[in-house]
């Protein structure tokens, strides 16, 4: 396989950032709104390997108890997954677990916790929106078995993005994504004399001949029900990262620079620009703003276009039977290039607990450790029907104990930057205050793509909206 830009760096991973709150979610927006995940694929355990590890040791009084997750994931293969995996446990504990996604996860959570009904466990896709609810009180502590088996199979570096500004850990993280991908199909790139670009400069005069010669450069979708937008963001978030370094992004993250700062305005007009370039787009959907981001795989398949920035988990949504890698008629990734360094944007969700009570903590120990991460894997693959070591389900662990076995080629390359790469900034909004990350940075996003507000009229909206404390 061809690893143009996947080979470890020098050093390790230093996800330095600043705290603060919200934005990316990976599930699938063809789904329904609610996923009460169980489904027919049947349990990673079903072939009577899976282990739940040291959270199902000595625990026998948990049988008869229940637990209930509740977190963004609502795809049949990804919350199905991720009940299969739980049911990994359930059966070795008899514990009953659901877990239960929704799309509007940022909406209803709120609702959950201000209506006094929170889930036990919730799945967070932003540091931001925890940290709200670690701030406010509602979210319990990790006794100390949980936070070593955190500490035991994640670095400092993944721990730190679900701490409060104190240090203190109220969540283990559950998953990792990698975001600064390029999808593109190799065969494609040949056939018309293409060559995957090096720098930031060479991305964009590779698109301007990609539309000389009559193609469409990229695809591009921002619709994801009520977080429609935060596609936008990661373009935003790409461009400061590589145009001002990673202390500036995370200076810019922390609000020690203002959210409306020219060089922030000048990525939000950077993108909106490019989008807005005749021919250089195509939405599967029609528009930008109505197009699922996850609608775009097929028509890259099909040559609408020919390349598709997004993370990792867009592979859980191109149709059955797409080869990844090198083979022929295969869709690879590139570098989302830098004009200097090899900066990476990168994102991931956590555990973290409403409820203090054995049972709940049994289940946070079982997210924390490897084992969760090797039958979740597992379950996705099942379920899509695929074979560990060879196919892309979707789903990346950076856990330290992953089997490596259970990731295709490409994946891992994906893993060894999750592991290496420098510098790496968390995902921006993720980060933000709730009512900034998931409120008005997609909201003014969405605005700016539909051409109703300028890039200065929408960064001076988010700036105002920055919670005083």
């Amino acid at each position: 396989m061809r690893r143009r830009w996947l080979r470890p760096a020098a050093v390790p991973l230093t996800l330095a950032f600043m705290v603060a709150a919200a934005c990316s979610t990976s599930d699938n927006s063809n789904s329904s709104d609610t996923t009460a995940a169980g489904g027919s694929a049947g349990t990673a355990a079903s072939s009577g390997s899976a282990s739940a590890g040291s959270a199902a040791a000595g625990n026998a009084d948990l049988a008869g108890k229940e637990v209930t997750v509740f977190g963004s994931e609502s795809s049949d293969e990804e919350a199905g997954a991720m009940q299969d995996a739980l049911d990994v446990l359930g059966e070795q504990t008899g514990m009953k677990i659901t877990f239960v996604g929704a799309r509007d996860f940022e909406q209803q959570i709120n609702s959950q916790v201000t209506g006094g009904n929170p889930p036990d466990i919730a799945i967070f896709p932003q540091p931001g929106k925890l940290r709200d609810f670690a701030t406010s009180g509602d979210l319990k502590d990790l006794p100390d078995d949980v936070l070593a088996t955190a500490k035991d199979n994640w670095s400092d570096s993944w721990l730190k993005f679900w701490q409060t500004a104190d240090g203190k850990q109220v969540g283990v993280p559950v998953k990792s994504d990698l975001k600064s991908l390029v999808w593109y199909s190799p065969a494609a790139f040949k056939a018309k004399g293409y060559e995957v670009p090096k720098t930031k400069a060479d991305f964009y005069t590779l698109a301007d001949k990609m539309i000389a010669n009559g193609d469409t450069p990229l695809c591009v979708g921002i619709e994801s029900g009520p977080a429609t937008g935060w596609p936008f963001t990661d373009w935003v978030e790409e461009l400061i990262l590589r145009e001002k370094g990673i202390d500036y992004y995370n200076d810019w993250v922390a609000h020690k620079v203002p959210f409306n700062d020219a060089p922030v305005v000048a990525a939000f007009k950077e993108v909106s620009d490019l989008w807005a370039k005749p021919k250089a787009v195509y939405a599967a959907g029609g528009s930008i703003a109505a197009t699922p981001f996850g609608d775009n795989a097929q028509a890259l398949v099909d040559g609408k276009c020919m390349m598709h920035r997004q993370a990792n988990f867009f592979a859980s949504f191109f149709p059955e039977g797409t080869k990844f890698g090198d083979a022929e008629g295969a869709i690879d990734t590139f570098y989302f290039p830098s004009d200097e360094g090899q900066p990476v944007l990168v994102a991931g969700t956590s555990a973290a607990a409403f409820r203090d009570a054995p049972e709940v903590w049994a289940v946070m120990n079982y997210y924390a450790s490897s084992d969760y991460a090797n039958n979740r894997q597992a379950a996705q693959l099942k379920r899509k029907g695929q074979t560990a070591g060879q196919d892309i389900s979707g789903f990346l662990s950076a856990a330290k104990g992953a089997d490596p076995s259970n990731y295709s080629p490409l994946e891992k390359g994906f893993l060894d930057v999750l592991a290496t790469g420098d510098p790496a900034g968390f995902d921006g909004s993720d980060q933000m205050p709730g009512a900034v990350g998931s409120g008005t940075f997609w909201q003014q996003a969405t605005a700016l793509v539909n051409g109703q507000v300028t890039p200065q009229a929408a960064a001076d909206t988010i700036e105002a909206s920055w919670p005083a404390s």
